[in-house]
């Protein structure tokens, strides 16, 4: 499976030639007697729980938890263990890194372990793990960005919720007037996904394909507009530009200096992970606009379990993935801050009580399924998504540290996916 392939990824479409990339391991393995023992690849906090009850109510199939790091650190090493067929049966993979999943051989085709499970989600989240017809995962959680913000911050300095980037803007710079040591929030270099989402709500398509052409554009105008916007902000002492979860910042959240977190819906469990102290102080509302009027928003974030290709019981790893969408595995996701994947989990949120980083905010999961409502339905991510990260990482890193033009960055990671994908035999060319 290492071998290159003609493809074609979109979160709705894969065509592509992926021969012995369906259902990983034997299935013979699966009439096995005697219990089988899964190990499972997740980070977060929901999966430690979500394992536990698992394990409680279904003695014969016993899973194994362990974190191997973040969706990217994750990614990374089921490809290097795949490729010595040791991966573990079952992980989770962030939606944008899927399709370089399935190329590189990792993700099976699990459609004929998972029957009429499609029915249970939305037709726009469950096509961010099937391509071509063929199921690759069973999505967890959705991460439709929103805006987690310190509402008794912003009470005390007399701020109001910005409902445009350009009010968010005047807002910073209301912050900064009002409390000279606090900021409204910090531009992340390495937010490869957070950047991704806000362009993407601009408008932006970093990749699109037309039969076997991709055309790459991370600096389009749409993008290069979004990265103007935050280098102002930059320019004038109105956001940190530094990265995000270091202890550093960590301090800053914690001692209120740091005011909000344009982000997925996961950023309250997230924050309340580092400044548990805080629960109750926050609130969540929708991301702000770039064109006042228009609700829409992208994914940043959000992940499907796979069962991988390493696996010898694929049908009793695609069953543990199944459960994912049960009222069981929902309750404990939204228990955890998370926003479920699944309609059933969905809707039982508007049944649940807030994260506890917003305890007060009572309207929180109605607020939450409005904004899920407008996701943007159709994103296009291409097949060396890996490669773009870490070439805007590298970038954008790098200019914040220099001082050199944001947008710059975008085209130099531009240039990196185009080399990347003629290297690998694409047809590509720059929009």
């Amino acid at each position: 499976m290492n071998r290159k392939v003609p493809l074609v990824v979109t979160t709705a479409v894969v065509v592509l030639a992926l021969a012995g990339c369906s259902a990983g391991g034997s299935s013979d393995a699966d009439s096995e007697d005697g219990p089988v023992t899964l190990e499972y690849w997740a980070w977060g906090t929901a999966q430690k729980p979500l394992v536990d009850a698992w394990n409680a109510s279904n003695p014969d199939i016993q899973v194994n938890h362990t974190d191997a790091g973040g969706g990217s650190d994750s990614s990374a090493k089921l490809v290097t263990a795949a490729r010595a067929d040791n991966a573990p049966d079952v992980a989770l993979v962030e939606y944008n890194t899927l399709p370089a999943m399935i190329v590189a051989g990792v993700a099976s085709d699990i459609t004929e372990h998972i029957g009429d499970l499609e029915e249970q989600f939305s037709p726009g989240v469950w096509g961010q793990a099937t391509f071509d017809g063929a199921s690759y995962g069973v999505p967890q959680d959705a991460g439709p960005q929103a805006l987690t913000y310190n509402k008794a911050r912003f009470d005390e300095l007399g701020i109001a919720v910005p409902k445009t980037w350009a009010e968010f803007a005047d807002a910073a710079a209301a912050v900064r007037a009002a409390d000279p040591d606090s900021y409204i929030t910090t531009f992340a270099p390495a937010e490869f996904g957070g950047f991704a989402g806000l362009a993407q709500q601009a408008g932006a398509e970093w990749w699109t394909v037309d039969g076997d052409t991709w055309t790459v554009g991370f600096d389009d105008d749409a993008s290069v507009a979004v990265a103007e916007y935050w280098q102002d902000l930059i320019d004038r002492d109105l956001v940190r530009a530094e990265p995000l979860l270091t202890p550093e910042w960590n301090a800053q959240l914690n001692d209120g200096k740091i005011l909000s977190w344009p982000a997925g819906l996961w950023a309250a469990g997230v924050i309340n992970g580092v400044a548990g102290d805080m629960a109750g102080q926050w609130a969540m509302a929708p991301l702000p606009q770039w064109t006042e009027g228009d609700p829409a928003v992208a994914f940043q974030g959000g992940s499907a379990v796979v069962v991988t290709s390493s696996s010898k019981h694929p049908e009793a790893a695609a069953k543990f993935a199944s459960w994912m969408a049960s009222e069981e595995a929902s309750a404990i996701q939204i228990q955890e801050g998370q926003y479920p994947a699944s309609l059933v989990g969905q809707r039982l949120t508007l049944e649940s009580e807030p994260p506890s980083l917003m305890s007060g905010q009572t309207d929180y999961w109605e607020i939450a399924a409005q904004i899920a409502a407008e996701t943007i339905p159709e994103i296009t991510w291409g097949p060396n998504v890996n490669v773009a990260s870490s070439a805007f990482q590298d970038a954008m890193s790098a200019a914040a540290t220099n001082g050199t033009p944001l947008r710059d960055a975008l085209t130099e990671t531009e240039e990196v996916v185009l080399r990347d994908m003629e290297t690998s035999g694409f047809t590509v060319e720059a929009r």
